[in-house]
């Protein structure tokens, strides 16, 4: 199995530890956990579920756009919210706005997260 990484994707922050931002094989690219972080300053953008959400969607969509996707080539999200209950909703609604139809299988959590709100990871199919 061959493996592409993408790293330094022009929009999105460096990786905070040892991981790749995203990873191509087999058909499909995984992204890593992404979160609301500026790609330029490294700091978390938005005080709010809404805010932070824009910003993670952001930076996966400057992922997917380094592989030439976007997000009507995802298949399958994953979310972690540090306060399920309260954010779910704000989140959904920026969420609901920026996917694609029809929408991607998609998992939520609760997950304690270190200095922000929420956090995306997702899969997408490659094109042809």
């Amino acid at each position: 199995m061959s493996r592409e990484v993408i790293e330094a994707a022009d929009g999105v922050p460096a990786p905070g530890g040892a991981y790749s931002q995203a990873v191509v094989a087999n058909g499909f690219l995984y992204t890593a956990g992404t979160g609301p972080h500026d790609p330029v300053t490294g700091e978390v953008v938005g005080d709010d579920v809404g805010a932070q959400t824009r910003q993670v969607l952001d930076n996966l969509r400057a992922l997917l756009a380094a592989r030439g996707l976007d997000f009507s080539d995802v298949v399958k999200v994953t979310v972690h919210l540090a306060d399920l209950g309260r954010d779910y909703a704000a989140y959904n609604a920026v969420y609901e706005s920026a996917m694609a139809r029809p929408f991607p299988a998609r998992t939520t959590v609760g997950s304690t997260l270190d200095h922000k709100l929420v956090e995306i990871d997702l899969v997408a199919v490659l094109r042809g």
